[in-house]
């Protein structure tokens, strides 16, 4: 599945794996850098913080926070075994993008190159 989002005007297709209901409360945890970019659709507006947590998750990535627009609200690099990520903003959907070689064209568009070789490593 390709979900487009909207940064700065441009759209951007990035292929995700929409997650369940219990797939949620585990996103990348447990898994291996070369996995799948992850889209947790809310349904809703998420009012309560949205705190995400990375302590189990043994690689950086990309989080995006969109609107019911697919409209990028806010983004940023998660280092793995942070205890709590949020936006600042309510918030419809997330995308959880790993950083790896696969993903590097999507992740320029969000995050400079010079940033991205800090947090990749083969």
């Amino acid at each position: 599945m390709k979900v487009s989002v909207f940064l700065k005007g441009k759209s951007i297709s990035i292929p995700v794996k929409m997650v369940g209901f219990f797939r949620r409360g585990l996103g990348l945890t447990f898994r291996t850098r070369n996995t799948s970019s992850l889209l947790f659709d809310f349904g809703k507006y998420v009012t309560w913080q949205g705190t995400l947590t990375s302590f189990f998750v043994f690689f950086p990535f990309l989080a995006i926070w969109l609107d019911d627009k697919n409209r990028v609200i806010d983004s940023k690099i998660v280092k793995p075994f942070i205890f709590s990520i949020r936006s600042k903003r309510k918030f419809y959907k997330i995308v959880e993008i790993p950083i790896n070689l696969d993903n590097m064209y999507i992740l320029k568009k969000f995050v400079s190159y010079s940033k991205l070789k800090k947090y990749y490593r083969r």
